[in-house]
């Protein structure tokens, strides 16, 4: 049984789709340990602890220094022993020592293909106004391990989503969300969960 952790800054819809899928059985072999906010309002919280999912939030701005949240907030991940850390809009820089504790077993969700429209300040709506601004016509998801860099990472799933005439930054997020990202990322751990994706030269290889 895979044990995951989920990280997450704000309203938790990735979250949610993850709990669905392994309430519905389309994620498989899997349990939610746990969910870490560093937003105390995060309404992500109240959707883990509706589902009795252990939840907290430890925040950076509760610490004398950022090394001491580090510090702290790696003790706290290990306490709920995790195979697979999920960072579903989690915004919060990833300290070091926890990329290298969980190489390969930490993955994050982007709201586009990358490399296009991904490193550092591409987040949120940027992302989308990014998209739209540029006049691209198909815009996206990624599923990918975390390293050091920003978006970086082995990608493991991405898909493709069609850009609109009359799109918003706001509509092309919802979009991407319904049509990509809630079904790349648990499709992602449900892979992980059955062993079968393993990374080789810095990619990934995922077994029929």
């Amino acid at each position: 049984m895979l044990r995951v952790l989920v990280c997450v800054s704000g309203g938790g819809t990735n979250l949610q789709a993850i709990i669905d899928g392994v309430e519905a059985g389309t994620i498989t072999n899997t349990e939610i340990v746990g969910v870490i906010s560093n937003n105390k309002n995060a309404f992500a919280l109240e959707r883990a602890k509706k589902h009795g999912i252990s939840a907290e939030c430890i925040s950076p701005k509760d610490y004398e220094s950022r090394d001491i949240f580090n510090k702290q907030f790696l003790e706290r991940v290990n306490a709920y022993k995790p195979d697979l850390i999920v960072l579903a809009g989690f915004l919060v820089v990833i300290p070091p020592e926890m990329i290298a504790e969980y190489r390969n077993r930490m993955i994050n969700i982007h709201p586009s293909l990358i490399p296009a429209f991904c490193g550092t300040g591409y987040y949120g709506l940027k992302v989308h106004e990014a998209a739209l601004k540029r006049g691209v016509k198909v815009v996206g998801a990624t599923v990918h391990f975390v390293d050091e860099g920003t978006d970086t990472g082995p990608i493991i799933l991405q898909k493709a989503v069609e850009v609109q005439n009359g799109d918003t930054p706001e509509i092309l997020q919802k979009r991407v969300m319904e049509q990509a990202e809630w079904k790349i990322m648990p499709e992602a751990i449900d892979l992980i969960a059955n062993g079968k994706v393993t990374v080789e030269d810095g990619r990934t290889v995922i077994c029929d």
